[in-house]
């Protein structure tokens, strides 16, 4: 399993940089917005607006990340900042929940987990919705929270295995139901019950943030500190194996797996992804590792 960055290799000279909404990066072509969705979940309402003010202020296209998220750009703005009327249609999405920690909600996860019948050959070991929900809740609860990196990641993985091989600063990887292991930087840490598993990537994070210290040499990752955040620990024997990228296409348990465009979608191409998710019972999306949207089957 590889590290976020090798420690021996980097040495940080600034902070980081990593762009949103209320820090956009100035391109050649205007203001560079990357909104976070935890989970990569992406409500159809708020890809209808998205796509509404990337029209009307941006270059009119919906980029994807290869951390799930959005990104907007061609916005206008002025010193660093967007104008008020393009930071108000952002607002207006639903996905900034909480401006000031918009940049550390870097929370990564297995894309079906939860939509799926647990005995569908698909299925991850757990529903990984209420640990995402919790740890979303729990990063935005604490004002100190929103010191970490904008590169800080955290990676959940259902037990399907289809991030298992994704770096990260914390995570975990689902055993079963009920208990995971934890990621903490490249290697492996103790078990935990799910229902906890929040709180103890919270309390890792919150050692991250002790030990980093600040100013522009600080780290950006778990895996650059002197010394380790947690003692090693082996990993578990009934760890899955790693599984190959989500495929493109329909899926067998429904839905279907749709590649976005390096140049992004455009209001037409998001406005019918958007109703294909409401007419499926769902009303909502879900933006993939793999610079993908998943569009869910019918509500189970």
């Amino acid at each position: 399993m590889s590290t976020t960055d090798s420690p021996s290799s980097v040495s940080r000279t600034r902070r980081d940089r990593c762009p949103g909404a209320l820090r956009p990066w100035p391109a050649d072509d205007g203001l560079l917005v990357r909104l976070r969705l935890v989970g990569g979940r992406l409500p159809a309402r708020s890809l209808r607006a998205l796509a509404a003010a990337a029209e009307e202020y941006g270059d009119g296209r919906i980029r994807v990340t290869s951390r799930a998220n959005v990104q907007l750009r061609a916005l206008p703005g002025r010193d660093g900042r967007l104008e008020p009327e393009v930071l108000r249609a952002l607002e207006g999405t639903g996905l900034l929940p909480s401006p000031s920690h918009e940049l550390v909600r870097n929370v990564m996860v297995s894309p079906r987990t939860g939509l799926t019948g647990a005995e569908h050959p698909s299925a991850g070991r757990a529903d990984l919705r209420p640990v995402t929900a919790a740890l979303d809740e729990l990063l935005c609860a604490d004002p100190r929270r929103a010191a970490l990196p904008g590169r800080f990641l955290f990676v959940l993985d259902d037990g399907s295995g289809d991030l298992l091989e994704r770096p990260c600063d914390l995570g975990l990887v689902a055993l079963d139901a009920h208990v995971a292991q934890l990621r903490v930087g490249g290697g492996w840490g103790p078990l935990t019950p799910l229902g906890e598993a929040a709180a103890s990537l919270v309390r890792l994070a919150d050692a991250f943030l002790e030990r980093r210290g600040d100013g522009s040499d600080a780290p950006w990752h778990v895996a650059e500190l002197p010394t380790p955040l947690t003692d090693p620990v082996p990993p578990d024997p009934r760890l899955p194996e790693p599984a190959p990228p989500l495929p493109y296409g329909p899926l067998t348990e429904g839905g279907r797996h749709v590649p976005v465009p390096d140049d992004g979608l455009d209001r037409p191409a998001a406005e019918a992804l958007a109703e294909e998710a409401l007419a499926a019972g769902t009303g909502e999306l879900v933006v993939t590792p793999w610079r993908a949207l998943l569009v869910p089957g019918e509500a189970r």
